[in-house]
């Protein structure tokens, strides 16, 4: 005997939506957005798919591990068919080019690790798409982000660690997050598959996209290097104890904890502890001089309650919080001191390797995000 197993259900309360409610749903051609969309219709939503063309579309047409390409904007289409929605793209290449590969390209040869999927929904997606959906009037936009939204607005991580990307959304508002709705935060991807299957949408067995997607063959520095040309000039591979090592073609081609691919083997293994631009030195060291415990950030998104942020001031014992310096780190202890210039230090109980300029620290308290900010540098010893 077979015995079937229960469909995967979302969450009501993660739609948060009454139905008839006019939903803009993100339509990027994948699984997820896909999924929301159906999710939404079935719910009793008026859905409209939007897709954003971002970039040059054609030289990625065919790529598996791509989004927002030619392909995907047809993908989105061929669903929003399925579903019988009406779809539309917009074209936001040129404001994509300037808020998202421009700033990308800067962040690289000021040796910072950049991450574009945040810039990207800090700007054309939760700036400029939300304000065409509001236009459309819609009551919400929805997006496949594995995150999970309470009434408040509260952002707290997706249900499946293995699947959260609250990292990304740290920028997020408040008036945002009171706009937009999750429905998948609750799933992990399998029920999001199996969804996708029970719904016969076209792109149920469509592989996740894994590259940066306006650099689908994975070269970044390739990318850099054609916007910002100066960006590429060679210097010196330095150790720490000041011997210059070996030269390089630009420090572009390396970010912080970078361990292959420096050409100075022949000893003990080495990593890049330091990028230096305006000197073009590249510094590197042992792996236990990559850990760092102290951070200044920058442009601090605050989503926690005033209370928190009283105790966060500067000043005082700082606020009590766990923390990802990145997407693929678990939240590690630390202590969050805020200023009143959108700054804040942290300091954390253990020293991480591989902290670098560019990336983002986000803030948790538990399940939930209290906000973020963009690491600056290392903050001076107290």
């Amino acid at each position: 005997m077979t015995v079937s197993m229960p469909h995967p259900v979302v969450d009501p309360a993660a739609i948060d939506l009454a139905p008839g409610a006019r939903v803009v749903v993100a339509m990027s051609g994948g699984v997820d957005s896909s999924v929301t969309a159906a999710v939404l219709a079935e719910h009793g939503c008026e859905v409209v798919g939007v897709t954003m063309q971002l970039y040059d579309h054609g030289q990625a047409v065919g790529r598996a591990n791509t989004c927002c390409a030619g392909r995907d904007i047809h993908d989105a289409r061929r669903v929003a068919d399925a579903l019988g929605i009406p779809h539309y793209v917009l074209d936001y290449e040129g404001r994509f080019r300037t808020d998202v590969i421009e700033r990308f390209a800067d962040a690289y040869a000021a040796g910072e690790t950049p991450i574009p999927c945040v810039l990207c929904n800090q700007t054309v997606k939760f700036r400029d798409l939300l304000a065409a959906a509001r236009d459309l009037g819609a009551d919400a936009l929805a997006t496949g982000h594995y995150v999970r939204r309470l009434p408040g607005p509260r952002l707290l991580r997706g249900a499946d660690a293995a699947r959260d990307q609250s990292y990304f959304l740290f920028a997020t508002t408040r008036d945002q997050l009171d706009f937009l709705r999750f429905p998948l935060g609750e799933l992990d991807k399998a029920a999001t598959r199996a969804l996708a299957r029970r719904y016969a949408l076209p792109v149920a067995a469509k592989p996740d996209s894994q590259d940066i997607c306006f650099v689908p063959d994975g070269d970044y520095a390739g990318l850099v290097a054609r916007l910002r040309p100066g960006a590429a000039e060679p210097g010196d591979i330095v150790h720490l104890d000041g011997r210059v090592l070996g030269r390089h073609e630009g420090v572009i081609h390396y970010t912080v904890g970078q361990r292959k691919g420096l050409g100075v083997g022949g000893g003990p293994p080495l990593y890049v502890v330091r990028l230096e631009p305006r000197t073009r030195r590249v510094i590197v060291g042992p792996r236990e001089a990559l850990g760092r415990d102290r951070m200044r950030l920058r442009d601090v998104n605050w989503l926690g309650d005033e209370a928190e942020a009283g105790a966060a001031a500067g000043g005082g014992q700082g606020l009590r919080v766990a923390v990802k310096v990145r997407s693929t780190r678990p939240p590690a202890p630390a202590t969050l001191w805020l200023d009143d210039t959108a700054g804040a230090t942290v300091v954390l109980d253990v020293p991480e390797p591989g902290i670098a300029p560019g990336q983002a620290c986000v803030f948790y308290d538990g399940e939930r995000v209290l906000g973020g900010g963009w690491i600056a540098g290392e903050a001076g010893g107290g």
